[in-house]
């Protein structure tokens, strides 16, 4: 290989338009959806109506309010480009697992353990994101993907039951480990693999470069994991009949599974040229965000459930906590990121 061949992956990344002419207009497109969305609910609070036709406007324009929040917060982090983003990424897991464990309460002995997660493997895994595959001058050269792919899952999950060992507190000590190791594998490890995506130099199906930039990308993945939250419940509604597990949440329904893996995947297709995907592998890889989605709800649906609480938190008022908000990104994440990294990435 020359030297030229071996310099030219850091020369491409360092050469991509941080916010591509698609990535703009993808974000015109969600605005403006976002636009349209406020006025039809406005004008439906307007209609005097009672009961649950009230109800569902109220939960509507709430949760819009709730998606204008996220995109100034996205925004705002792409205007300080990668490094905005990626610590954006890191400030909403360190929240998203203080309400997990604010929700599964611990005992004393775990406080140093959770220091430890809290404050040296949260920030540690986001530093290796940072500095990816292409790392800056001032660090050794390296692919940190090999080192962040495995921190959490390897290294702090056997660090996690050693510490909590040592501070002597044997009382129900499989389920506490269990459970810290769960928070940080899911709002750390496993969201973190969203600004992860602004790392990989991403080329089309035949290797074909793509000179759309990688914000889009990321872009992508969040609209279509809210997409398939939102379309799922709508689905089930209109539609449901048999419901997935009743005891975990009775709302979500096979009905509303399978029409929100369509709906979305055609949306997703729609919008496979803010992408490297063709427009059927958009439509794929939304259907594996979709599966991936719903696999994020039950899952916290399931927990909150055990622990009996209904909401994660109370950030965003009238609307559940930020990781009710996220629970879809965080499944999403790793399988959307492999899948592009495997078939779309140089």
């Amino acid at each position: 290989m020359t030297a030229l061949e071996q310099a030219a992956p850091t020369e491409l990344f360092a050469e991509t338009v941080w916010l591509s002419t698609r990535s703009m207009i993808l974000l015109a497109v969600i605005l403006t959806v976002l636009g349209i969305a406020t006025l039809v609910g406005f004008l439906l609070s307007r209609r005097e109506t009672m009961g649950i036709e009230s109800a569902i406007v109220r939960r509507f324009n709430q949760k819009v309010r709730v998606w204008w929040l996220m995109t100034a917060i996205f925004v705002f982090g792409f205007l300080l480009q990668r490094i905005g983003v990626v610590i954006l990424f890191g400030l909403v897991s360190f929240w998203a697992l203080r309400e997990f464990i604010t929700m599964t309460p611990t005992r004393r002995g775990d406080h140093r353990t959770l220091f430890w997660v809290f404050f040296i493997f949260t920030p540690l895994q986001y530093v290796l994101i940072a500095f990816g595959s292409h790392p800056p001058s001032f660090v050794p050269q390296n692919d940190y993907y090999g080192l962040y792919s495995i921190m959490i899952p390897v290294y702090a999950s056997l660090f996690i039951p050693a510490r909590a060992a040592i501070a002597g507190d044997y009382k129900r000590f499989l389920e506490r480990c269990a459970k810290i190791q769960a928070g940080l594998l899911i709002c750390v490890y496993s969201l973190s693999y969203a600004p992860a995506l602004l790392d990989l130099d991403l080329v089309r199906t035949g290797g074909e470069p793509w000179d759309g930039g990688n914000v889009s990308v990321l872009i992508f993945l969040v609209v279509i994991a809210q997409l398939a939250s939102v379309l799922e419940r709508g689905w089930s509604k209109l539609a449901g009949r048999h419901v997935i597990a009743e005891k975990i949440n009775g709302s979500r329904t096979w009905e509303g599974f399978l029409g929100s893996m369509v709906t979305t995947g055609l949306i997703a297709a729609s919008l496979a040229w803010a992408t490297p995907f063709y427009p059927w592998e958009a439509g794929v890889m939304a259907a594996v965000v979709t599966a991936m989605a719903c696999g994020g709800a039950m899952t916290m649906s399931a927990i909150k459930r055990d622990r009996g609480v209904t909401d994660t938190g109370t950030l965003v008022q009238g609307h559940a906590g930020v990781l009710d908000q996220i629970d879809n990104i965080c499944f999403a994440a790793p399988v959307f990121y492999h899948l592009t990294r495997y078939f779309f990435s140089a």
